[in-house]
């Protein structure tokens, strides 16, 4: 009974550690494929707070585009764009979009506290499919995707970014 009882043990255990093992190799394929992915800005298609729709096709050509993903009750999220409208016209040859998975009221509400409705480059988008996260590979608030103007990615940014920073990095070439 107890040699059974070992050899159940063991099977049981080399099947979890099997399974954790794949669970690993799965999500390291991902985040290569995913890095992959984001080289270049990668296709996507978001509703934008006037109903409309913004995809990768809308991107200005020779611009660097700043990609924001936040959330409006986020702290660090809303320092951020409160910095960028301080800074605004540092950005004018930069296009800004804004993306949040939150539904389109709470988006405009945040839109309208930061008094970023008025400008041509800055651009606020509706992810209601929850997509944005894994097609850039983005787990955190605020996550900055920063893209220079041949559209290849120069970096990705964990949290809140002093503005120079930014600017320095969509710059350079």
């Amino acid at each position: 009974m107890k040699k059974k009882l070992k050899i159940i043990l063991a099977i049981s255990f080399i099947c979890i550690l099997a399974f954790f093992t794949y669970q690993i190799v799965i999500k390291i394929n991902h985040k290569k494929e995913a890095a992959e992915n984001i080289k270049t800005i990668p296709d996507f298609s978001y509703k934008n707070i006037n109903g409309g729709f913004f995809t990768n096709q809308d991107i200005k050509i020779n611009t660097p585009t700043l990609f924001i993903y936040f959330n409006s009750e986020c702290e660090y999220c809303n320092e951020e764009a409160k910095m960028i409208k301080e800074n605004v016209e540092k950005f004018q040859n930069v296009q800004l979009i804004f993306v949040s998975f939150e539904k389109l009221e709470l988006i405009k509400t945040f839109v309208t506290k930061h008094q970023l409705t008025s400008y041509d480059n800055i651009h606020f988008l509706c992810d209601n499919k929850v997509t944005f996260s894994a097609t850039f590979d983005v787990k955190s608030l605020p996550c900055l995707v920063l893209y220079n103007k041949n559209q290849k990615l120069v970096e990705k940014i964990k949290g809140q970014t002093k503005i120079e920073i930014l600017l320095k990095k969509l710059t350079s070439e």
